[in-house]
């Protein structure tokens, strides 16, 4: 769990990584034989909370995004620049390639 464990040092929040499943695998693979209900208990008390990575769209959460708020994130971006230029600190353009989503109704 050393390697496995995040959290937000501010407010003392710690949440694992792996799921119960995998930790429960884990330890039966080392014969302590577990449960994942067993894990997510143990983790409770150990005030660790269960995370699990979620992907959202920019601009709202629309399933598929509206093609009208596709330049949103681009506007924003240059609203940023604006400022940053305009306060005298350099700006950095990255050229980045994303493969696009293809959303099917």
């Amino acid at each position: 769990m050393k390697y496995e464990t995040a959290g937000e040092p501010i407010t003392g929040l710690k949440w694992t990584r792996k799921t119960t499943q995998k930790i429960a695998a884990e330890l039966n693979s080392i014969d302590i034989s577990v449960s994942p209900n067993t894990i997510a208990r143990l983790l409770k008390n150990m005030k660790y909370s269960l995370r699990v990575n979620h992907k959202s769209v920019e601009c709202g959460n629309k399933n598929p995004p509206d093609p009208h708020d596709r330049d949103c994130q681009f506007k924003r971006i240059e609203k940023k620049r604006e400022q940053y230029a305009k306060a005298g600190n350099p700006v950095i353009s990255v050229d980045t390639k994303k493969k696009r989503i293809n959303w099917k109704l």
